[in-house]
């Protein structure tokens, strides 16, 4: 169809030069963005690569501050942990989660000794402590929920205790954000905030994570009784809302990019600080592109994460954080 107001109206006008598009810019991308996961592991002075994505580290707790000391100086908001915990001290009830010394515990002490101001994220789940994989206790096969719960809410406090600033359930049980939130509130830690992994759909992107985890080799079965079908979205604003009445001050949308659709619909619905997880199945398609040559490295990293921006994202959990924020700076 001929567009009548052709010639008058010429969109390319507004892209003839850069201050002009700098200046109808819809969405920007700032450092205030990002949150940076990262994986502390056990032993001393311990830098060990993960093989599925290139560039991602798992460190030991005497190299932590160092690690992420880059990080605090770029201006980076707040990182995320999770734990690599050793075979010895996985079992099937996932106690290692509440030792008050386990390495998110500790991290968290020497991070916020360290950087007062860097805010912390605690990956609040079981997955990272059973020897079965599992982000639950496992009977019979079956993942229990109201007995999970429990565990979860000690998790978390124990997590609060040690100076962790948002407590992130990424488990996908029912009713455990308003279960963490009472738990919070009881014992003193009402600012803590609950960023809820609100919509976690049971995806094949997350296999680098749990080789970062050496969860891989433990998993039985899968996960879709309790993580979402990746043919739903009606459920996931379902998700969302039930999360926001418990008690969640910020959601989650997980995988990211895959899911661009759920983020938008929960961000239009909600208008809540909505963020989404680019998690380690993305990062790994596009690392490894780069590394062959197939994308420009700088470009990709920057619209990718522009992507979740144009979707209604307040922030985004990426492993090209550190990176990221570089060219952020560069390009302002």
């Amino acid at each position: 169809m001929i567009n009548a107001s052709y010639p008058h109206t010429r969109l390319r006008r507004n892209r003839h030069d850069s201050f002009t598009r700098r200046l109808v810019a819809e969405n920007r991308l700032h450092v205030d963005d990002l949150i940076w996961p990262i994986f502390v592991c056990d032993g001393h002075n311990q830098k060990q690569p993960v093989k599925a994505m290139p560039g991602v580290m798992r460190v030991s707790l005497d190299n932590v501050v160092e690690h992420v000391r880059p990080a605090v100086e770029l201006g980076i908001p707040a990182i995320a942990l999770f734990p690599v915990t050793p075979l010895s001290l996985r079992q099937s009830d996932g106690k290692e989660a509440l030792n008050p010394n386990n390495l998110i515990c500790q991290a968290a002490r020497l991070l916020k000794e360290a950087f007062p101001e860097l805010g912390l994220i605690g990956d609040v789940a079981l997955d990272p402590y059973t020897d079965h994989g599992h982000d639950g206790l496992v009977q019979n096969g079956h993942i229990l929920n109201d007995e999970t719960v429990a565990i979860l809410t000690q998790q978390a406090v124990n997590q609060a205790k040690a100076g962790i600033d948002i407590i992130a359930p990424s488990d996908m049980m029912d009713g455990r954000v308003r279960a963490i939130r009472e738990a919070l509130d009881q014992h003193g830690f009402q600012t803590t905030r609950i960023m809820s992994y609100a919509a976690k759909y049971a995806s094949a992107f997350y296999g680098p994570f749990r080789d970062a985890l050496g969860s891989n080799a433990l998993l039985s079965g899968d996960k879709k009784t309790y993580q979402m079908d990746a043919s739903n979205s009606d459920e996931a604003l379902r998700e969302v809302a039930l999360d926001i009445m418990e008690g969640a001050d910020m959601v989650m949308v997980k995988p990211g990019m895959p899911y661009l659709d759920i983020i938008s619909r929960v961000r239009r619905e909600f208008s809540m600080p909505t963020f989404a997880y680019q998690v380690s199945g993305e990062y790994a398609m596009l690392a490894m592109a780069m590394q062959h040559g197939l994308l420009d490295r700088d470009k990709t990293i920057l619209e990718s994460l522009m992507a979740f921006k144009r979707a209604g994202c307040n922030g985004v959990l990426t492993y090209f954080a550190v990176e990221a924020a570089r060219l952020i700076k560069e390009h302002s």
